[in-house]
């Protein structure tokens, strides 16, 4: 993966990241998030992949199902996030929308997924932090915007 600072200006960055055939998509953003020391940003994209897995959250089994697609696919959306997940580290969270070759579209939480030949993403990191806390209902770890991460005193609430 290679990237590059698109704008830099008051505690906003703006990146371009740009993933090449055989890259794993999931664990670039993971070591991208935390090379960067991200806390809060968002990103969307467009690409293809040589295969991906896929999840859909079981609200019964409080688990994902893993959806496998072992097929040259589309990328025609990529959007997410990035927050800090309850141990202090960065957690992505990705959902996508894939184009098969007959126009049929496969969608839901993106597990992982090997690019061909690209996947071009913009990402916004914004100066706040956002951080997650596990849900007791569901088990995931949720962003919980009233909750401030570890050594981050939120704007209004100083000493």
């Amino acid at each position: 993966m290679q990237s590059r600072i698109l704008s830099d200006e008051n505690g906003q960055r703006t990146y371009a990241l740009v993933f090449e055939t055989g890259d794993p998509v999931m664990h670039g953003l993971e070591q991208f998030a935390a090379s960067e020391g991200l806390t809060a940003a968002s990103f969307s994209g467009i690409g293809a992949f040589r295969d991906a897995v896929t999840g859909y959250f079981d609200w019964e089994r409080k688990d994902y199902l893993h959806n496998r697609i072992d097929e040259q696919v589309e990328v025609a959306s990529l959007n997410g996030d990035i927050a800090l997940a309850p141990d202090g580290t960065q957690a992505v969270h990705a959902h996508v929308v894939l184009g098969r070759r007959d126009g049929t579209a496969i969608a839901g939480h993106l597990m992982e997924a090997h690019v061909r030949p690209t996947l071009e993403l913009v990402l916004t990191e914004t100066p706040g932090h956002l951080q997650k806390v596990v849900d007791k209902q569901s088990g995931l770890a949720l962003i919980r915007p009233d909750v401030s991460a570890p050594g981050h005193v939120p704007a209004g609430r100083g000493v």
